[in-house]
């Protein structure tokens, strides 16, 4: 995939999804171009979809839909197990995955590990909605460092829930789909911990290799695995995937609603019935995962 910002009247940005299908954005403004030894930041000004960001030409977060992401990356694992305290983010520079987490009183550390510190500190800057709350919450504690070593330099059972926020499997993101690094968040999870990962499309054929890879490990390892689903408009064909990987709870079985719902948390896209249905997979994503 590539992309290709029109600078001419500022009118367009571009994203290919495969070679016959395209996203395009009308853009009002180039807000900020950065190149880190990572990756190349851009942030852009929009109508429809307010501010976004991009990283090497991909969309990563818009205003109009990020809540989508966020809270089906996190809601999930809290309204199934009862007792989550301690929370480490990989990736997540955008925040809103832990804002999301962040919105839990019970909730008492919360580890942020993002390689790319200008992706936070830009966040911070363009899109508050997602990353105003960071440095104003003292349970969050920013780490700026590979999310692979971090979690290989981490000791045993340290955490209640691992929230994989990555970007696709290259470039800084690859090594979040291997199996070593699956393995240490077993390890590092406590006795009933639960790793949810960014799990790629099951639609185009670019995504589906590493959908197949993610999964295939994750399940080696963990006793209780499945794939929810959810609708993100802006992602490439709009339909994505996480993964649940537990040692104890399983999503569905120990779904508890009432208790969830009686914390009153005020939710956009999640609710206890998108919670149910959103484990029925269409019968092609299950085929997939064979």
């Amino acid at each position: 995939m590539h992309s290709n910002y029109m600078p001419t009247g500022g009118i367009e940005w571009s994203q290919d999804w495969d070679p016959t299908t395209k996203l395009s954005i009308k853009v009002n403004r180039h807000l900020h171009a950065e190149k880190t030894e990572y990756q190349q930041i851009d942030f852009f000004e929009s109508d429809t979809y307010g501010t976004f960001f991009t990283l090497d030409g991909l969309m990563m977060v818009n205003e109009k839909d990020e809540f989508v992401y966020h809270e089906m990356i996190t809601h999930v694992a809290m309204a199934t197990h009862p007792n989550i305290k301690k929370v480490l983010i990989i990736g997540g520079g955008d925040g809103g995955t832990s804002r999301e987490i962040a919105r839990y009183k019970t909730i008492e550390h919360i580890d942020m590990v993002e390689i790319d510190e200008r992706v936070v500190r830009l966040c911070q800057e363009y899109l508050p909605v997602t990353a105003g709350h960071l440095e104003g919450d003292e349970r969050i504690h920013l780490k700026f460092t590979d999310g692979f070593k971090f979690v290989v330099d981490t000791p045993d059972n340290t955490y209640d829930l691992i929230l994989v926020d990555s970007t696709d499997p290259i470039g800084p993101g690859e090594g979040l789909f291997t199996r070593e690094f699956y393995s240490n968040c077993y390890r590092i999870l406590n006795k009933d911990g639960i790793l949810i990962n960014q799990h790629e499309s099951p639609y185009y054929e670019f995504h589906v290799h590493g959908m197949k890879r993610a999964h295939l490990r994750i399940n080696e390892l963990f006793p209780v695995v499945h794939v929810y689903q959810y609708h993100m408009p802006t992602y490439p064909s709009g339909h994505w995937l996480f993964g649940f990987a537990s040692k104890t709870y399983d999503p569905i079985k120990d779904h508890d609603p009432k208790r969830w719902e009686a914390l009153n948390l005020t939710t956009k896209y999640y609710n206890s019935e998108i919670h149910k249905g959103a484990f029925a997979l269409p019968n092609f994503v299950k085929d997939k995962m064979k």
